[in-house]
């Protein structure tokens, strides 16, 4: 019967010891506490994995505490170690001696003076010496007092042991409710399944979100942390089961947030993979519904139990968000493109309705041009495609509108352009009294300028030009006459004073003609005078005709050429005169 008390004792114990480790110590989650009894000493090993770093003076503190909370009847020696998991030896030991006072005294000062590497930790209460390197001078002894599993609480009959610190104290302490420690803990006085069930989930819970693999099983897990989390509002504050129970819910809140964040995530991308978008705006929409899944992912930290899920999921969410992402940038782009077309189409129009040269026609076809172009770029994936192709409609028939008027224009533009030259070069012609020339180029000039289309803008221009082109015209055309008639006077006269001898020579100005009779001529005709009996009196009367007739020949010539004629011998003497009008 002792034998099932001590261990039920020892157990409470150890529980008792884990506990308090659980709240002092922050790593005391990877903690195991073992409890036993050999050759009427109580003996505590405390073991933890290889990779945590322990602080071997606050463990053994923290024991102390928990030891000096009991109110022993006599004295009782302790010997608590420290072990890694797998090791046969502790690494760190103390001996306390728990005095009958509750004070706790140093049974081997001798030991720690004689231990070159040894530690001491003092506190107001109790004297402790802790060994964390096996002596160098003292052979150690095979260490593994809890090798059997099955007796880590058990005494063998070497146990028979007297009623000490763990019968007497700890069962006082439970029913008397004397030690304070104990008062604080729950499930003491009895069962308390809210928070077995919430303490068994909380360790295998890692677990479970780690090897979780969908939506479906962590909402599982989350609705199991909810279910213990619920559980344990049953428990009053007035408890004293109430304290750890907080902290449980804590625990069990903290990892049921974790899980809500991802499946919240989970539940953003579905609705973002279901989402379809055909506008700017539904692009918007999707974009940040992918952004709201991605959001809490990244704050997942590699030390999470749900990082290696996390991270498969981001990588695939952020290919999505850019791909989104690159969509929006593209349809952006093709709208900024429609609303510079239109842009660009009122620009054509106003400068359509102020046109006044062939250069503003160009600007307004051009302008067309490039919002048109524009419009043909925008592609049919396009949210703007169905807007660009109607407007297409309303512009073309403006651009080849636009395009037919610069092209009378500059037709209208090349025409006037050689109205100007040909008459310029009239000008030139007229200057140099090349009259037939310039009645040519100033005919051209007339013609062309009235071949200007009436609805250009240089129609009115070259309007102006008819009249003045005209008169210019007729004045060379007059011109031209009057330098033909004595151009044909001359030849006439050439003709006429020429009959196998030079017979006379003449000159014209503006209102005659002078002709005078060469000394050979006149040498001819006064011999013929002067001997009319010579053998060759013939000649005498053919002189005689031809100068009459050259007389008439002659005012047939003054006449035709409108001129007064004066006719003159060698001597410059008068001989015939013929005057306008008489």
């Amino acid at each position: 019967m002792k034998v099932a008390v001590q261990q039920e004792d020892l157990q409470l114990l150890a529980k008792t010891l884990q506990e308090q480790l659980l709240v002092e110590v922050s790593t005391a989650e990877v903690f195991e506490v073992k409890c036993a009894v050999n050759k009427d000493e109580l003996m505590i090993l405390t073991q933890h994995a290889s990779d945590v770093i322990i602080d071997a003076q606050l463990i053994f503190a923290v024991i102390e505490e928990v030891l000096q909370s009991l109110a022993p009847h006599r004295e009782q020696r302790v010997q608590c170690f420290l072990r890694v998991f797998g090791e046969q030896l502790p690494y760190a030991k103390c001996f306390l001696v728990l005095k009958k006072t509750g004070r706790w005294e140093d049974e081997i000062g001798r030991a720690a003076g004689e231990a070159e590497e040894s530690i001491s930790y003092s506190s107001p209460l109790s004297s402790l010496t802790y060994f964390p390197s096996v002596d160098e001078t003292q052979e150690e002894e095979p260490f593994d007092p809890f090798a059997d599993a099955s007796n880590l609480s058990a005494s063998k009959p070497a146990f028979q042991i007297k009623p000490i610190l763990l019968g007497a104290t700890l069962v006082g302490i439970v029913v008397l409710g004397c030690g304070a420690y104990f008062l604080t803990r729950p499930c003491v006085m009895s069962e308390c399944k809210e928070i077995q069930n919430a303490e068994q989930l909380k360790t295998k819970s890692p677990q479970l979100m780690h090897r979780a693999k969908s939506e479906k099983e962590l909402i599982a897990i989350q609705q199991q942390l909810d279910a213990a989390n619920a559980a344990l509002n049953v428990i009053p504050s007035w408890s004293p089961r109430y304290q750890v129970s907080e902290e449980l819910k804590a625990s069990l809140s903290g990892r049921s947030e974790k899980i809500n964040q991802v499946v919240k995530a989970l539940q953003m991308e579905s609705l973002a993979a279901q989402k379809v978008a055909f506008s700017l705006e539904e692009l918007r929409a999707r974009q940040h519904l992918w952004q709201q899944a991605i959001a809490p992912l990244e704050t997942i930290n590699s030390s999470s139990e749900l990082y290696e899920l996390v991270q498969g999921k981001l990588l695939n969410y952020r290919v999505h968000l850019h791909a989104i992402n690159q969509q929006i940038f593209t349809e952006e782009k093709w709208l900024k493109k429609l609303t510079a077309a239109k842009a660009v189409a009122s620009a054509a129009k106003n400068w359509e309705a102020t046109a006044k040269s062939l250069n503003d026609w160009q600007k307004v076809q051009s302008t067309w041009l490039v919002a048109i172009n524009a419009l043909n770029s925008i592609p049919q994936t396009s949210a703007g495609y169905q807007e660009a192709e109607k407007l297409l409609k309303d512009y073309k028939p403006k651009l080849v509108a636009a395009r037919d008027r610069a092209t009378k224009e500059q037709l209208a533009a090349k025409t006037y352009q050689q109205v100007i030259s040909t008459a310029k070069q009239a000008k030139v012609y007229q200057q140099k009294k090349q009259w037939l020339a310039a009645v040519t180029y100033w005919d051209q000039a007339l013609q062309t300028a009235k071949k200007v289309s009436q609805d250009s803008l240089y129609y009115t221009q070259a309007q102006s030009l008819i009249e003045p082109y005209s008169v210019a015209l007729k004045q060379a055309q007059e011109k031209l006459q009057v330098v033909s008639s004595l151009q044909q006077t001359r030849i006439d006269l050439d003709k006429t004073c020429i009959n196998g001898i030079r017979i006379c020579t003449f000159s014209i100005d503006n209102t005659r003609i002078i002709v005078r009779l060469t000394p050979e001529y006149d040498q001819i005709r006064q011999n013929n005078l002067a001997n009319p009996y010579s053998e060759n009196s013939n000649t005498v009367v053919d002189v005689t005709n031809h100068l009459q007739i050259l007389r008439e020949a002659l005012a047939v010539i003054g006449d035709n050429a409108n001129l007064s004629l004066f006719l003159y011998d060698s001597q410059g003497q008068v001989i015939y005169t013929r005057t306008l009008g008489g």
